[in-house]
Formats: C-alpha cells, sequence, structure tokens
C-alpha cells in the first residue's frame, strides 16, 4: 500500500477522533452550562421571595411605627387632659373647703361674741327681773296664767336662740302627753322643755316658815316625777334627760337652795330623775350652747361629706392609674414586638448575606446575577 496514503488515512483517523472528542467536550460543557442556568434561575427565584417578604416585612414595620405614635400621641393627650383636670377639682374642692371653714370659723367667733354680749344683757335682765319679780307676784293670778307667762317666755327665748326647724312647741307624743316644747337634734334625737311655775308654794315661804318649805320641796318632786315619766320616752328617740323651765329668777334660786324631808338638795333629786332645772338666764347660755353644738355637727357633717368627695376622687385617681399602667403595659409589649421584629429582619438580612456570599465563592458568574437582581446594598456590600 503506498506509504501516503497510510498516513493519509492514520491522519483522518486522528481528524475525526478530534472531531468526536471536541463533539463531546461540547456536549458536556452545555450540560454543565444547563446545570447552572437551572441553579442561577432558582436562585434569582429565592432571590426575588427574599426581596418580597423584606418588602412586606418593612411595610408591617412602618405600619406598625405609625400605630404606635398615633397612639403614643393619642395617650399623652389624654393624659394631660387628665392631670390637667385632676388639679383643677382638687384646687377647686381645696378652695371651697378654705372657704366653707374660713366662712364657719368667722360665723363661731362672731356668735361667740354675741353669746358674751347677751350673756351681759341677760345678767342685767336679771338683776331688772328680781327688781320687779315681787310687782310680778302681785300681778299674776290663777296657775293658768303663770302657766301661760313660762310658756310665752320660753317661746321667746326659743325664738331668740333656734332656728325656727329646730325645735316645735306643743308637741305631743304617741300617748298624748304635750310638751311645751321640743329640741331637734341630730340623728332624729329630741330633748323635751316643760315650763313649771310653782309659785304659790314659793309665796307661802314667807307666811308659813318650814311647813311651806316641805309643800314647796313635794311640788318640785311631783314636778320632775311627771316631766320624767311623760317626756322621757327613749323609743320615740328622746334623749334621756329633760329640762325644767322654771321662769322665775327668785323661785329658782329658791329651788337651788332648799332640801326635801330626807336632807337631799332638790335640784339633786331632780337630776336623778334625769331632769335639769332651768331659769332664764340658764335655759338662755343652754340654748346658746345647743345652738353651736348644732352648727358644730352641721360643720361636722359638711367635712363628713367633703372627706367623701375626696375619697370619691381618690378612687377616681386610682382607677386612672389602673388604666395608665395597662397603657405602659401596652406600650412595652409593642416595644418588645418592634425588637423581636426588628432581630429578625436583621437575621433575614445576615442570611441573604451568606447566600449572596456563598454563591459569589462558588462560580464568578453570580456577579452577572447581582447585576440583574439590583440587589440591596446590606445584602451585596459583601459580594466579591
Amino acid at each position: 500500500m503506498n506509504p501516503i496514503a497510510i498516513a493519509a488515512l492514520i491522519l483522518g483517523l486522528i481528524l475525526v477522533g478530534l472531531v468526536v472528542w471536541v463533539l463531546l467536550r461540547v456536549t458536556a460543557d452545555q450540560k454543565k452550562n444547563e446545570a447552572l442556568e437551572s441553579q442561577l434561575n432558582e436562585l434569582r427565584r429565592d432571590l426575588l421571595n427574599l426581596s418580597t417578604t423584606q418588602a412586606q416585612s418593612s411595610t408591617k414595620l412602618e405600619t406598625i411605627a405609625g400605630t404606635v405614635a398615633s397612639r403614643l400621641e393619642a395617650v399623652t393627650t389624654a393624659l394631660k387632659d387628665g392631670v390637667k383636670d385632676s388639679a383643677q377639682i382638687t384646687s377647686k374642692l381645696t378652695s371651697e373647703s378654705q372657704a366653707a371653714m374660713s366662712l364657719e370659723l368667722k360665723n363661731t367667733r362672731e356668735q361667740i361674741n354675741q353669746i358674751q354680749n347677751q350673756l351681759g344683757e341677760v345678767q342685767q335682765a336679771g338683776k331688772q327681773m328680781f327688781e320687779t319679780s315681787r310687782t310680778l307676784e302681785n300681778i299674776l293670778g290663777g296657775a293658768k296664767s303663770r302657766g301661760s307667762l313660762g310658756e310665752v317666755t320660753l317661746e321667746r327665748m326659743l325664738e331668740d336662740s333656734l332656728a325656727p326647724s329646730q325645735y316645735a312647741r306643743q308637741y305631743r307624743f304617741r300617748s298624748g302627753e304635750a310638751a311645751d316644747a321640743v329640741i331637734f337634734l341630730l340623728d332624729n334625737k329630741k330633748m323635751a322643755i316643760d315650763s313649771k311655775f310653782p309659785l304659790d308654794a314659793y309665796r307661802r315661804l314667807s307666811t308659813e316658815g318650814e311647813e311651806a318649805r316641805r309643800a314647796f320641796a313635794t311640788a318640785v318632786k311631783n314636778h320632775a316625777d311627771s316631766i320624767s315619766k311623760k317626756y322621757i320616752v327613749p323609743d320615740e328617740d328622746t334623749l334621756d334627760v329633760a329640762l325644767m323651765f322654771v321662769p322665775s329668777e327668785t323661785v329658782f334660786y329658791e329651788l337651788l337652795m332648799s332640801v326635801d324631808g330626807k336632807g337631799l338638795p332638790l335640784d339633786e333629786y331632780c337630776r336623778s330623775r334625769s331632769i335639769f332645772p332651768v331659769s332664764p338666764n340658764t335655759l338662755h347660755a343652754n340654748l346658746r350652747v345647743i345652738a353651736m353644738g348644732l352648727r358644730g355637727m352641721q360643720i361636722e357633717e359638711n367635712a363628713k361629706h367633703l372627706a367623701a368627695n375626696l375619697n370619691g376622687l381618690r378612687k377616681q385617681l386610682d382607677t386612672f392609674t389602673e388604666y395608665f399602667e395597662k397603657i405602659g403595659t401596652h406600650l412595652k409589649n409593642a416595644q418588645q414586638s418592634y425588637t423581636e421584629a426588628d432581630k429578625r429582619f436583621d437575621k433575614a438580612s445576615n442570611t441573604l448575606d451568606s447566600l449572596v456570599n456563598a454563591s459569589g465563592a462558588a462560580d464568578p458568574a453570580i456577579e452577572d446575577v447581582q447585576g440583574t437582581l439590583a440587589l440591596p446594598a446590606t445584602a451585596t456590600k459583601k459580594s466579591v
């Protein structure tokens, strides 16, 4: 065979082998490129999903931040209004209470001064009454006239010392007995006053001596027993004491100086029966003290109402504190949720950076992918 032909055949075989090898290499490269293209497409989808998730998280965080800001503004406004209203209410209550107490103290001082002046006038009037007592004894006739004098005197003294709503004349009990007057105290309590004028027994003292004194003592004791039995009625809310009004200073003085057959002073016997004898002078002083006591009790009642109002304000402030603490708890929870969301966002960002770095180390072609997807700076700042 021609050597040239053999050489040509060998060369042809070598060319065929080269062509086959090139074809095989091209096929392998194509498969490798297809696999890489598939991986790149999958990475594109993952990166798009991560970008979408990041955008949604950013939107939610902005919404939460806006909601929290609006609620904080509303809470701040409510707190300012609440503090302002509370300060105004407290200031108003304090000023009103101080004004009321100042007025009451001023009225009390004025009344004390009036009482002192009136006591002086009463003492002067007592002297005049002592001087005219004998004339009155001559003027007065029967027991009915003397009783009318006592009732009229008692009525005038009640009118001068008490308000009309604080007493009643000819007050009738359920038994049918009627006291000359009753003073109304707090808690529906009552104190009876009955006028007794044993002038006949008194007038006999100057003519009959000790016999008349015993009759005078008996008359006074009978009056005390009658008042105690008729007008001390606890079932009808009366006090355990009553007043026996003697409308004559001279008769009252004789009552204080007299004793009964057993040597017991008449005033002590009356007190043992829970009856307190009073003359015009002493009754006037007692009525003034009672009026002051009633006014003091009214002041105390007003103070109780004021204290109740302050306690109500205290409860409202406590309720406001509870709601304020609840708002603080909600704000704290919102802050914790915001911090947790921020941590999760940082974690997702770090994960994305790790994926980008890993993909860049595997193949330099990832730079083209980054350019195509236009990743945020936080995701591409570490890319190779």
